[in-house]
């Protein structure tokens, strides 16, 4: 392939992308949403029997250029989110994110790991991506479909609260604060299933109880410890670099370099996956740092002016063939995953608001809140495809529960706070006619 090939393919995915994303936005959906169609539609050219288009657009080479180009995509929005993370939060609300956020992550998990399990177990559909293994029973790959639902992204969830003037409620900060913890116990979560996935040379049935288990762990805890003190020294580093030339270009460019060489090591060194490397090193760079804002700015406008809308794009276009292609057993546990993928954070969120004294209403609202899903969904279902423990034919039903998710999350959330006000209005009525006689 020549190197100017790649860039007609480039131009229509940058293309379609800004604009199917500025439709999806204006409609009160994330622009991801947009990104994903706009790979949809380019991906169904590949249906049109015509060899020059072929290879203009879908040839081998440009398909693993787009594929290498989507893993820096992917690194970047990570960096990007645990730059974002704002570990202050966790002190404002205390307790209740921290409950909040258990039962929002293991009853979504415990419902994903049962649906995949009931039909792993009793149908002859594969639930991985390894040829021949249809009819196979795989406790991890299992265990990986429950990790999918823990992911949460309120990025909705916010504006709507911002919309409502109601951001700083507590329902607003908890569910802020208990998204932060949320991303952090899913990135380990996914970081101790994709290391057994490597460690043990094997993704099939019990084989993940093998001896090499414990130095799976034991490389886990490893990277973890040096991550977080070499990210120590980096923050000093950072910070005498900030006294000396604020908002200079070299801090956003070493931060870039830092971001690459975490997720570089935590997957060829440790066998953690390479998103939870940028992802803490953006926690570790983020936060305190007084350039943290520029540092992110820069990073977000590579990412989505570019890379990140390869990512998203990808999707669509890497899977269209297979989203025409779900058999009607798949159908059946596609169906289902969403369901479970929608209530489990509802229930989940809901009794942990519950128990931490929030009213019913309150804790629908942090149910819903916490229901919606984004980019951090189908990254986790990237990566579980990458490791063969996902099978392709998900990612209809992925991109179904941001849809559905990012829909009904808001319209629900306005209708609450809306009969709240209604109700107020209704009680201060009678009092003002009363005051007036």
């Amino acid at each position: 392939m020549e190197a100017f090939e790649i860039l007609l393919p480039l131009a229509l995915i940058l293309l379609f992308a800004k604009l199917m994303g500025l439709g999806t936005h204006r409609l009160g959906m994330p622009a991801v949403i947009g990104m994903l169609v706009a790979g949809i539609l380019i991906g169904v050219l590949q249906f049109i029997p015509w060899a020059p288009l072929q290879d203009a657009l879908f040839s081998t080479d440009i398909m693993s250029a787009l594929k290498i180009m989507s893993k820096i995509g992917v690194v970047l929005i990570m960096f990007s989110a645990g730059l974002g993370t704002d570990l202050k939060k966790l002190k404002q609300t205390g307790v209740a994110s921290v409950v909040i956020t258990i039962f929002g992550i293991f009853v979504p998990m415990l419902f994903g790991f049962l649906v995949a399990f009931l039909f792993d177990y009793f149908t002859p559909i594969s639930l991985t991506n390894e040829p021949g293994a249809i009819g196979e029973f795989n406790l991890l790959s299992d265990l990986f479909y429950g990790a999918i639902l823990t992911a949460t992204s309120v990025s909705v969830t916010v504006a709507v609260l911002k919309e409502l003037g109601k951001l700083d409620s507590k329902v607003g900060t908890s569910i802020v604060a208990a998204a932060v913890i949320d991303d952090v116990i899913g990135i380990i979560i996914l970081s101790v299933l994709t290391g057994f996935a490597s460690g043990t040379g094997e993704n099939t049935g019990w084989s993940w109880f093998s001896p090499n288990a414990p130095m799976v762990v034991i490389k886990i805890v490893i990277f973890f410890i040096a991550a977080i003190g070499l990210g120590i020294l980096l923050r000093m580093l950072f910070n005498v670099m900030e006294r000396k030339s604020p908002h200079n270009r070299r801090v956003p460019i070493i931060s870039l370099a830092a971001c690459f060489l975490y997720a570089y090591f935590a997957e060829k060194i440790f066998g953690v996956a390479d998103i939870t490397g940028a992802y803490l090193a953006g926690i570790l760079l983020g936060g305190t740092l007084s350039e943290t804002p520029y540092v992110e700015s820069k990073v977000d406008q590579m990412g989505y002016l570019f890379f990140s809308p390869i990512f998203f794009a990808n999707i669509g276009i890497a899977n269209i063939k297979m989203f025409s292609s779900i058999n009607l057993q798949f159908l059946a546990f596609g169906a289902v995953f969403v369901v479970a993928a929608l209530f489990g954070k509802i229930l989940g969120c809901g009794v942990g608001a519950k128990i931490t004294k929030f009213n019913y209403r309150e804790s629908l609202r942090v149910g819903l809140g916490m229901m919606v899903r984004a980019e951090v969904i189908l990254i986790c279902t990237e990566k579980g495809v990458a490791c063969g423990l996902v099978n392709p034919a998900v990612y209809p039903f992925i991109i179904l529960i941001i849809l559905i998710s990012s829909v009904l999350t808001p319209v629900f959330m306005k209708l609450s706070y809306r009969r709240e006000e209604k109700r107020l209005t209704t009680l201060q009525e009678p009092n003002e006619n009363a005051e007036s006689k």
